[in-house]
């Protein structure tokens, strides 16, 4: 089977699994695979087909035969002015709220910009109209695309029917295709491909979504959030710090233990300490695998989070306040609404799995055992740092956590047990940028007051927004101490790929980019109080009784050995774990 093949199957496949029942075609040579694969699905008796000569008729024929079915009907064409010719139905859809999902054939990369025929630009070609656009990368013949493939087809027929609380619309999916366009055989029954192509078992769709309006084969319709008994919630970054408490109440409903990055406000009792390094024990997680992940917001600080959501044997499901949810690893199953949270709490109540759930507890409690020394002999290091200020925060304040180092060593170092009550912490995560943050830092502290605020940062997203100083003599200032963890340059690159010692040559110039700034200085020109701190008791006094207006606290640390001491705390947690 040719990539061009196995991709038009699977993504017809997938379509009809997510409940599509009719498909229109306008034919033509580069969509020619999905046209097979069409044709092929309709003699199997799986959909009906609809073929048109002129794509605007095929367009508006498929408007006709979701209108009122409100499924969302796949429209098939090839590149080129054929695109261009859906541009009318796509508008009435947009307006009329109507599910189509527009799926063109195109060149691949390596043919646009070069005058070959029928290539024109059509990625976004229908701009705001559509609900969503999706470029596909150009199949190859190689393991691991299948999942990709069919993720994407769940989420364009969420987006395209509004699911889970937006508007119903049009969806575009744009899909390079190589020569050669034309499977092998007709009727292809041994599929020598590197990987299977049959998608779930039993028919069942990749993704599914609650959806109580209809009944499509592979759309979950029941009533909430199942009770499954070892399940382990995962809190990302929310829109709101409520988010957080809402979905860990449900937990603490049904009794599942919690892991959450450092973001949000809620009950934190219940969360497992040193969460990371607890996944870093790759083979005690093996062994005490949770059954379902109930996944809240984008989790976007540890690698070894995405190793647990990979494991096949785990179902991944996603509780979602948005019109969308993250799903980068193309793992998820199902989708809930928020609303499902609040509905689902007497369906959960206690159904966890108390042996399983304990283990996770209990490993959490072992592992904060064996790391807590670490750290804290580690004085500068970034978790010593971020632990001493997590764990001297007032209650009732408010944290701003920079990007990049900053974040990770918090949500590698702190044991949420020992966080005071009523504690909100955020951050930039929407890009998880060093841009703006002091400028946000100082935004969020203004909306905290009479709460004192802190935020924890880098020295280059310190630097990077020094502007966020310039405050005029009549302007409102907050209360806010701003802690700036200064190494001289980019720390987080010397825990990644770049930091190997195999790839040192060029490493300080290119990556960790040190500036020799005197932040002292710096801050005395924008009349702000700095102060040096070199001691873990001193920094600890500085959080637990904060000064009025806005301060700096800098506190130097070396940026060597960060990558080894990550090391040395896996290794702990490992052993420590290990019977």
């Amino acid at each position: 089977m040719n990539p061009s093949t196995a991709i038009a199957t699977v993504l017809l496949d997938e379509l009809i699994r997510q409940g599509v029942r009719d498909v229109v075609l306008a034919p033509g040579s580069r969509s020619a695979p999905l046209a097979y694969a069409a044709e092929a699905a309709e003699r199997a008796g799986r959909v009906r087909l609809h073929v048109r000569v002129d794509e605007r008729s095929a367009a508006y024929l498929a408007l006709g035969l979701a209108k009122t079915a409100r499924m969302p009907v796949p429209v098939i064409t090839t590149s080129g002015t054929a695109v261009a010719n859906l541009h009318p139905a796509v508008l009435e859809a947009s307006q009329g709220y109507v599910p189509l999902i527009l799926l063109t054939a195109d060149r691949p990369q390596e043919l646009r910009g070069t005058g070959a025929n029928q290539t024109t630009d059509q990625v976004k070609i229908f701009g705001s109209a559509t609900r969503w656009f999706h470029e596909f990368g150009t199949p190859e013949r190689r393991a691991g695309q299948q999942g990709i493939w069919r993720s994407v087809i769940g989420r364009a027929v969420a987006e395209s029917r509004g699911y889970p609380s937006g508007d119903p619309g049009p969806v575009h999916l744009n899909v390079p295709l190589r020569d050669p366009l034309v499977p092998d055989q007709l009727d292809e029954t041994d599929v020598d491909w590197p990987e299977g192509l049959d998608g779930r078992p039993h028919g069942e769709a990749w993704l599914s979504l609650r959806q109580p309006d209809s009944h499509p084969r592979g759309v979950v319709t029941g009533p909430g959030i199942a009770p499954v008994p070892r399940t382990l919630v995962l809190l990302g970054h929310l829109p709101t710090p409520h988010h957080s408490s809402e979905l860990a109440e449900l937990a603490d409903a049904a009794g599942w233990p919690i892991m959450a990055e450092p973001f949000g406000a809620y009950r934190r009792g219940r969360v497992t300490p040193n969460g990371p390094l607890v996944l870093r024990a790759h083979d005690w997680v093996d062994q005490h695998l949770p059954e379902r992940v109930l996944v809240g917001g984008r989790v976007t600080l540890d690698r070894e989070v995405a190793r647990l959501l990979r494991n096949p044997a785990v179902t991944v499901e996603s509780v979602t306040p948005l019109t969308s949810w993250a799903d980068p690893g193309h793992v998820v199953r199902r989708v809930h609404d928020w609303d499902d949270i609040e509905r689902s709490h007497q369906a959960v109540a206690s159904c966890v799995d108390r042996a399983w759930a304990s283990q996770w507890r209990t490993a959490g409690q072992v592992v904060a055992a064996a790391a807590e020394p670490l750290i804290e002999g580690s004085w500068p290091s970034g978790p010593a740092i971020a632990r001493t200020v997590v764990h001297n925060l007032p209650a009732e304040s408010g944290l701003y956590l920079g990007s990049s180092n900053t974040a990770r060593d918090v949500d590698l170092a702190r044991d949420p047990r020992e966080i005071m009550p009523g504690v909100v912490a955020v951050g930039n995560r929407g890009l998880s940028g060093i841009d703006g943050v002091v400028s946000s830092a100082i935004g969020f502290a203004l909306s905290r007051a009479p709460h004192p605020s802190f935020a924890l940062m880098g020295d280059l997203t310190f630097l990077h927004d020094t502007n966020a100083l310039l405050i005029g003599p009549r302007e409102p200032r907050p209360d806010l101490t701003i802690i700036v963890m200064n190494d001289n340059g980019g720390g987080i690159f010397g825990t990644l790929e770049p930091g190997r010692e195999s790839l040192a040559g060029p490493y300080e110039r290119i990556f960790a980019t040190p500036t020799d700034t005197n932040v002292s200085e710096l801050c005395a020109a924008h009349h702000i109080e700095h102060e040096y701190v070199a001691q873990a008791d001193v920094l600890a006094e500085r959080i637990s009784r904060p000064a009025k207006g806005i301060r700096v606290c800098e506190v130097p640390i070396d940026r060597a050995g960060q990558r080894e001491f990550r090391a040395e705390l896996a290794a702990a947690a490992a052993a420590a774990l290990t019977p």
